[in-house]
């Protein structure tokens, strides 16, 4: 059973109090109330199997977020309200040496969350729902603080997006769809309550947007504070498994990747088309757990195509102007099995439809395969979304082979 020095209902206690005197909507206070009861739960569950330490390294934080929509283009005509405010519930485990990833990477907190978002004008934003996996690396790591980063990617679904029918939503010219990419930025400053209870404050970025499936597709980026709580049954130390891992040769490969896209046209009836992707690419594994990386890379816009189909009849050679290239370098943090991706890249060839001459992705691999030896050294399936800033142009997916 828990030590008897320890009461976990003390924390929850004081949050209670402090609810009484919170200037917040009824909606906070119910997810405050509902966090309370998860936690009465978990404890409940997990006093009944302590020798069994079924819950070793899991746990659940909250974080209210509070900001602002930010106006990112001059193409954004909606009106911002004044506060945009969001409430984040992310269930997280504690990562402690059982691959040796997780070693090589400082044992960093993996999860899922989820975000309810108002952003504070319903007739025209609507609200949304995020649902995400999330990685949080450890920047700086004591005893009794610590300074970390939240990375996460998911699906979204707003309530409202631009429509000419009812509900009619002319304004928004952000979002396009209701489903959409949810993808969260945090930056946290943890103390170390004990090792059930954690404090934590920093700021957050929130993007959402359709990767131009259906337009308009702006997006909508917020930008803000936040402050939240940790909570760990068990403990939020688990006793790390530390073993001598092999060292990985700063290897070369020469890798290639082939994907698909699909973007609304700006065309009669406004189909979605495809757009072919492809890269060629050298990379170097360094450190044992990065892949530094740089190449070209080539895309086939048949939304392109089919604008000057449509609107320049006269313009020729029409192929010849639909279609882009780029020099690139990136870097990509390998997880295991899983890779996550920052990129950028400079055209040296635009489309008719010319944007700024610098791109970035972001995104992931999964390797199905992952040799030192043999002809083929990886095999992975791929995503990357592909932004101008911050104005999301497409999601990419396909497959790519490293030899």
């Amino acid at each position: 059973m828990p030590s008897k020095k320890y009461s976990y209902r003390k924390p929850l206690f004081l949050i209670e109090k402090f609810m009484l005197f919170l200037p917040a909507t009824a909606m906070f206070k119910l997810f405050l109330r509902l966090f309370i009861l998860i936690i009465n739960l978990l404890f409940i569950s997990n006093a009944h199997a302590q020798d069994e330490k079924p819950l070793q390294g899991f746990g659940i934080e909250a974080n209210f977020l509070a900001g602002k929509i930010i106006k990112h283009t001059a193409k954004f005509k909606a009106p911002v309200p004044p506060l945009s405010t969001a409430l984040d519930v992310n269930f997280v485990w504690q990562t402690y040496g059982k691959k040796e990833w997780q070693q090589r990477r400082n044992f960093p907190l993996i999860g899922v969350g989820f975000t309810y978002t108002d952003y504070g004008n319903d007739q025209v934003f609507g609200n949304s729902v995020g649902i995400y996996p999330n990685l949080q690396i450890p920047l700086l790591r004591n005893e009794k603080i610590e300074w970390t980063l939240r990375l996460g990617d998911g699906i979204g679904y707003v309530t409202r997006k631009n429509q000419t029918t009812a509900p009619v939503d002319t304004i928004n010219n952000a979002i396009g769809s209701h489903l959409n990419d949810f993808a969260i930025f945090m930056m946290d400053v943890r103390i170390h309550i004990d090792k059930h209870w954690h404090l934590q404050f920093g700021g957050n970025f929130t993007h959402i947007s359709n990767a131009d499936y259906h337009s308009p597709n702006l997006g909508v980026n917020m930008g803000g504070g936040h402050i939240g709580l940790q909570y760990f049954p068990n403990s939020c130390r688990p006793k790390c498994i530390i073993k001598e891992c092999p060292a990985l040769k700063n290897r070369w490969l020469v890798e290639m990747q082939a994907g698909i896209s699909y973007k609304e046209a700006r065309a009669a009836g406004n189909p979605v088309l495809p757009t072919y992707l492809g890269s060629v690419y050298l990379s170097r594994r360094w450190l044992c757990k990065n892949k530094l990386y740089g190449g070209v890379d080539y895309a086939f816009h048949n939304d392109v195509l089919a604008f000057l189909n449509t609107y320049c009849d006269n313009y020729v050679p029409k192929r010849q102007h639909s279609w882009d290239g780029a020099v690139f370098a990136g870097n990509e943090f390998l997880l295991g099995r899983l890779g996550i991706i920052t990129q950028i890249g400079v055209y040296y060839k635009q489309t008719y439809l010319k944007f700024v001459p610098v791109y970035e992705k972001i995104g992931g691999n999964y390797y199905f395969i992952q040799n030192e030896q043999g002809p083929v050294k990886e095999l992975f399936l791929y995503t990357r979304l592909l932004t101008h800033g911050f104005v999301a142009e497409l999601a990419e997916f396909g497959v790519g082979v490293g030899l």
